[in-house]
C-alpha cells in the first residue's frame, strides 16, 4: 500500500493536492450547488479554501496509507474535482469512497470514471471492501456508485453533523476479495432508524 500513488485514466491524472491548486479547489468548494450534499459548509473565503486543504487532505498524507486525489484533467490541466477513500481501516481492509466534480463537469461520467480506477488501485493493493453513502435525495451520487460496482445494501437516518440537519443515508458497498456475503454494518449498527430499501 503507498499514500497516493499517481493514477491515470482516459481523460484524468489522479495525483496529490499541491498548493498551486488552491485557486482551483476554491471554485469546487465555494459553489452552494456542488456542497449541498456534503459533510462541509461552503468555502466563503480563499482562507477558508486554504484551511479545508492544510487540515483535510494533507493530513491525509500524514498517514502512511491514503487515497486522497485531484482530478487534473490532462486536456487543461485544471484541477476540476477530487476522489477519495477515508476512514480506512487497515485490519478490515476497507474504507470509505468519496467524490466531488466541479459543477460545470457535471454528467460527463468523471465521478465514475475516476472511481473506478481508485477501486482498481485499491484492489490490487489488497483492499477486502469498500463502502459510501449518499443522501437518499442525491440521485446521480447514488448512480455514480452502482456504477462502479457497488451495491446498496441499507439506509438509515443520521441527524448529519456539521449541518446538524436529519438525513436518510444509503449505503452501497463493493467487495474486491469476492466475499459477496460480507455487509458493513457500522451505519446499521450505530442509528436505530435502519432499513432495507427497494430502489
Amino acid at each position: 500500500m503507498q499514500n497516493s500513488p499517481k493514477l491515470e485514466t482516459e481523460r484524468f491524472v489522479l495525483r496529490k493536492f499541491n498548493d498551486k491548486d488552491l485557486l482551483d479547489l476554491h471554485d469546487i468548494l465555494s459553489d452552494e450547488v456542488v456542497n449541498t450534499y456534503l459533510p462541509w459548509f461552503v468555502s466563503k473565503t480563499l482562507d477558508d479554501t486554504k484551511r479545508f486543504l492544510e487540515e483535510r487532505i494533507y493530513t491525509e498524507y500524514q498517514n502512511d496509507v491514503s487515497y486522497f486525489y485531484a482530478i487534473e484533467s490532462k486536456d487543461t490541466h485544471k484541477v476540476i474535482g477530487y476522489v477519495d477513500v477515508t476512514d480506512i481501516d487497515l485490519e478490515e481492509k476497507c474504507g470509505d469512497l468519496g467524490y466531488g466534480v466541479h459543477r460545470d463537469y457535471w454528467k460527463q461520467g468523471i465521478a465514475s470514471e475516476v472511481g473506478l480506477a481508485v477501486l482498481q488501485q485499491l484492489k490490487q493493493d489488497g483492499f477486502a471492501y469498500v463502502h459510501a453513502t449518499c443522501d437518499q435525495k442525491n440521485i446521480g451520487s447514488g448512480k455514480v456508485m452502482q456504477k462502479c460496482g457497488m451495491i446498496y445494501q441499507y439506509s438509515y437516518e443520521e441527524l448529519w453533523k456539521p449541518k446538524d440537519i436529519l438525513v436518510v443515508f444509503r449505503m452501497y458497498q463493493i467487495n474486491l476479495d469476492g466475499n459477496n456475503e460480507r455487509v458493513f454494518k457500522k451505519y446499521w449498527n450505530m442509528y436505530p432508524n435502519h432499513y432495507v430499501e427497494e430502489i
